[in-house]
């Protein structure tokens, strides 16, 4: 068996369903050796940008790596962004790219550059293999590298010569059992009395709660303490939002109203939160509360995140531990008043009107049309800070957010990706119009393999989210605006259904249908309002007062 059917072997014995990339010269091989395994199917996207988008999305849902294919030189150096995105998002990948020859990769030779060296900052582990024979051995240890302890991406480079060399071996090596750790039991009965101790305690949970699918502990933990609970971007889902003691989210650009509570608190319960969220100064400006890290691998160190209890574990068996040993402890920090002012903002959505559309009345509609299950990605701009501040979410992994590397464009891939990994779930991909035009191209990717998924276009003709730092820091903005072509020619060149919305009704009206059909690649392209920015802003300053 040669390197590239070994390599195909070791995926098909590791249950990978999916290989995300583009073919070149230097690994034909192996895409054609994928092609002719009836495990795994081979996607051809138009970037390879948009297949390490689709194999991390992939990843995130699953749990397992996702797997993107390049060729050497620039099909590598596409995958980067994507790469380093999982990298960022603890989101386990492989990416497997050729590379030139053994007898001319330590020189100056055509489209030879340091692959293993470019890859090695933004990733667990980067490699190429040198010998056939250790085919096996260092594809198993990449995919268990990419799920065990902080889950994220892993490198392999092949040399095209390597590709076709005779492995001399049929045998695909074992698969490593994921790690497991028992929290400590005096950590857990320190930070047992600190809680019971604390006058203001209050609960943030980050991404790890959702990727060690601990939502169920949390939430009965929330329950039972009457913990007041903030959860990041990146860890909407992980509380109910239908809760009474959900806050909302943590980590917008301004003083946002669960910054309120965290602005009384004395004690920060934080479960599955990393610095790569966001800076932890926004919560903790005066490095002066006391902090219980709660997650499955330690963190960084930050002057605004001096952490007092240390429980690196299984966050589930965390949970549960840290409940018993608080037994009947019961907070009264309910905060009813930040929940009404986010309630109040969503409820000003419902209004009916023509376009354009603020924020608000897409959210809602958006939240009225999408079920519970429904998965919704929200790529990077304004529109972001929106969704992630009033998008209810009822479940893990149904509002999925990247404020990691925070790259635009993510989104629209991402959804393939993700309608891949759960095929019984709808998909929405919202993006701003910027993002859209940057990895539009996937639509006909979408089209070509029968991939239903319905993107919502938030239009403005403008990155407004620089623009709305500007306006805020600055009190003007330059170089922000442009145009956009003709969308519904656009979008419908490519094979896909596009509809202008009209009113705040035709909006709900038409993402219902395209949702429970589910059958085609939609493009809904919605004005929206952001005058609402500068407008927020001045609100919170003034909602300071009150709370």
């Amino acid at each position: 068996m040669d390197t590239a059917h070994q390599i195909v072997k070791v995926l098909e014995d590791r249950d990978v369903k999916y290989v995300f990339g583009i073919p070149g010269e230097e690994n034909i091989h192996l895409v054609d050796a994928i092609n002719q395994s009836d495990k795994i199917k081979f996607i051809l996207v138009r970037h390879e940008q948009g297949a390490s988008f689709m194999a991390g999305v992939y990843g995130r849902l699953t749990g397992k790596p996702g797997v993107a294919a390049a060729t050497l030189g620039p099909g590598a150096i596409n995958l980067l962004l994507g790469v380093a995105d999982s990298q960022t998002n603890s989101t386990p990948m492989i990416a497997i790219t050729a590379q030139g020859g053994l007898d001319r990769i330590y020189k100056e030779s055509h489209q030879v550059i340091d692959l293993k060296a470019m890859f090695q900052p933004i990733t667990k582990w980067s490699t190429h293999i040198y010998e056939a024979k250790t085919t096996s051995e260092i594809i198993g240890k990449a995919y268990d590298k990419s799920v065990n302890g902080r889950p994220g991406p892993v490198y392999i480079g092949v040399p095209q010569d390597v590709e076709e060399q005779e492995t001399g071996s049929q045998i695909s090596t074992f698969s490593m059992p994921k790690e497991s750790n028992e929290p400590n039991p005096k950590l857990i009965e320190k930070a047992a009395r600190l809680i019971k101790n604390a006058k203001h305690p209050v609960v943030m949970a980050g991404m790890g709660i959702v990727r060690n699918h601990a939502e169920k502990e949390l939430n009965a933990f929330i329950e039972k303490t009457h913990l007041p609970v903030a959860t990041t971007f990146m860890g909407k889902g992980s509380v109910d939002d239908r809760s009474k003691y959900a806050l909302g989210v943590i980590g917008f650009m301004a003083h946002d109203y669960g910054n309120f509570a965290f602005d009384q608190a004395d004690l920060i319960l934080s479960i599955g939160y990393e610095l790569s969220e966001f800076n932890p100064v926004r919560i903790n400006p005066k490095a002066n509360k006391t902090i219980i890290h709660m997650s499955t691998f330690s963190e960084d160190s930050d002057e605004h995140y001096p952490v007092k209890v240390n429980i690196i574990s299984d966050i589930d068996k965390s949970i549960r531990a840290l409940s018993d040993c608080l037994n009947d402890f019961k907070s009264s920090e309910t905060k009813a008043d930040i929940r009404e002012e986010v309630e109040a903002e969503i409820a000003s959505g419902k209004v009916e009107s023509k376009v354009p559309l603020t924020p608000q009345q897409i959210i809602s509609a958006t939240r009225e049309s999408v079920d519970d299950k429904g998965i919704v990605l929200v790529d990077t701009g304004a529109l972001k800070m929106w969704m992630a501040r009033l998008y209810p979410t009822y479940a893990p992994n149904t509002c999925l957010i990247d404020n990691g590397l925070s790259t635009m464009s993510w989104s629209l891939p991402g959804a393939i990706g993700a309608k891949l990994a759960k095929p019984d779930h709808h998909i929405l991909s919202v993006m701003g119009d910027g993002s859209f035009m940057m990895n539009s191209q996937e639509l006909e990717t979408a089209v070509r393999y029968h991939i239903p998924i319905t993107i919502l276009l938030w239009v403005d003709k403008s990155y407004g989210l620089i623009k709305w730092k500007m306006d805020m820091e600055m009190g003007h903005h330059s170089e922000v605006d442009f145009d956009n072509p003709d969308f519904v020619e656009y979008v419908e060149s490519f094979g896909a259904n596009a509809h202008i919305v009209s009113s705040r009704n035709d909006l709900k009206n038409k993402l219902q249908n395209y949702l429970k059909n589910d059958n085609q690649v939609n493009v809904l392209i919605c004005p929206v309002d952001y005058r609402e920015n500068m407008k927020l802003i001045n609100k919170l300053g003034k909602v300071t007062v009150s709370l």
